[in-house]
């Protein structure tokens, strides 16, 4: 079991796929670290010796910002917004859609069930 960032990733899948598991990496750089490191795309996370994982840590901590330091910096810049009182703090604070999204209809991920309204019936 390869322990990265914190994170068992699954042994079984090929290398760039496994490291999608960790916060803050996509596919993007899940391609450029194995470019970086030099490991072969195709091999996966058991292939790997313990030295490639060694190295791949390496890289992720002297490179990105990854899992709870990445979770932390992004509730700071919704604190931030909320504090300053700017539109989109004020709909982070009402739990409202952030970015222009209609609430007439739909909004249900945000806003929650629909609550049924006494004596709305005809």
């Amino acid at each position: 079991m390869a322990r990265i960032a914190g994170v068992n990733i699954p042994t079984a899948k090929r290398v760039p796929i496994a490291l999608q598991y960790i916060h803050g990496i996509g596919p993007h750089y899940a391609e450029q670290i194995c470019e970086k490191v030099g490991i072969d795309r195709a091999r996966r996370v058991n292939q790997l010796t313990d030295a490639e994982v060694l190295a791949i840590r390496e890289y992720i901590d002297a490179n990105f910002t990854v899992e709870g330091d990445l979770r932390r910096e992004v509730q700071m810049n919704i604190k931030r917004l909320m504090d300053l009182g700017c539109y989109r703090g004020l709909r982070h604070r009402k739990g409202l859609p952030v970015r222009g999204q209609r609430t007439h209809t739909n909004a249900r991920t945000r806003k929650g069930p629909a609550k049924p309204i006494a004596g709305k019936k005809k």
